[in-house]
């Protein structure tokens, strides 16, 4: 019995490992272009999450992203689920985003941010409604957070 433990538990540890290995090679896929996001929104029948940040000075933004955005249960929600979109806005000289992106950006926060709060998060249709909005970290532990986030592209389908 022991032995048979023993490899159960040394196969679920190597299944585990193989699985957190793949969510860091492949990283859940952040679309550059919110006119593109609403044509896969539309085409996918899936809610855009808008996540306005602040990615190197920004405390709760980077907090948002270590805790809920790069975990694996948001991961493997959000690749079947969601279109994501970042609108980044660094302030280092060295994480600047190129000036495309950046007009991009600005367009987006003067459209859906125009009180500058970051970390923002939104949920929007492919018609760029806004569904739903998160200021600050959400509330929750990231398990709730999914949850909320799946009972609303579940009614918006």
């Amino acid at each position: 019995f022991r032995s048979l433990l023993k490899i159960s538990m040394s196969n679920f540890y190597q299944m585990k490992t193989i699985a957190l290995l793949l969510f860091f090679i492949i990283p859940i896929q952040w679309e550059p272009s919110f006119e593109h996001a609403k044509e896969l929104a539309k085409e996918k029948n899936q809610l855009i999450l808008l996540n306005f940040s602040g990615s190197d000075w920004c405390v709760p933004c980077i907090g948002l992203r270590k805790e809920y955005l790069e975990t694996e249960t948001f991961g493997n929600f959000a690749a079947k689920n969601l279109i994501l979109v970042n609108a980044d806005f660094p302030r280092k000289k060295k994480n600047t985003v190129p000036s495309e992106q950046m007009k991009r950006n600005e367009a987006l926060a003067e459209k859906y941010n125009q009180n500058g709060v970051f970390p923002l998060t939104l949920l929007v249709n492919s018609e760029g409604k806004v569904i739903k909005s998160w200021e600050g970290k959400p509330k929750v532990a990231v398990e709730k957070w999914v949850e909320e986030i799946q009972t609303i592209c579940q009614a918006n389908k």
